[in-house]
């Protein structure tokens, strides 16, 4: 193959990947009570805190986003030192949500109900189609906002019309 062409190809498949190819991450394994069933992973609890005060929910994204802000974007990162999409989701859900989500932005995309854009609350779960086979999610915060971990500039709280994501927009899920 051509030297020139093999470092442009090199960097293209290094930009188009995202953070639904982050590696699942199993859980510890626990005793086996009843047989495992092929449906997706589903959230701790049925009715989290999430849907219920909103207020709540935005203080304590706007709180993430401070406290995120900057961190950079390493696939699979799951940490300060760096983190993907479904990584941060995880993390703020978890910690500040009381929700348990699977790792992957897949996975993710199959939780919850499916939320029209035209309602979307504080918490909601925004996924993204960012190329062929790439997905991105973002938790909505308020005012077409949402806080996320971008591959360019780390955490940060972006819109849903802004240029890039207006067009790129999937589906929101409700947890």
């Amino acid at each position: 193959m051509n030297k020139k062409l093999l470092v442009p190809i090199l960097f293209l498949i290094a930009t188009t990947t995202g953070c639904s190819l982050a590696p699942y991450q199993q859980p510890p394994a626990e005793p086996a009570t009843e047989p495992k069933t092929q449906t997706p992973p589903t959230p701790l609890r049925e009715t989290p805190k999430v849907v219920k005060n909103d207020r709540s929910v935005k203080e304590k994204l706007y709180s993430q986003h401070r406290e995120w802000k900057g961190t950079r974007y390493v696939l699979g990162g799951m940490s300060k030192r760096g983190i993907d999409c479904s990584g941060l989701v995880v993390n703020i859900y978890r910690d500040h949500l009381g929700v348990k989500l699977p790792r992957t932005t897949k996975y993710q995309s199959l939780v919850g109900k499916a939320v029209k854009r035209s309602q979307l609350r504080a918490g909601d779960l925004v996924f993204f189609k960012t190329g062929a086979n790439t997905r991105h999610v973002g938790i909505y915060i308020e005012d077409n906002k949402f806080l996320h971990a971008s591959t360019k500039h780390g955490v940060k709280i972006s819109r849903l019309t802004d240029y890039y994501w207006r067009d790129r927009y999937w589906q929101a899920r409700r947890v």
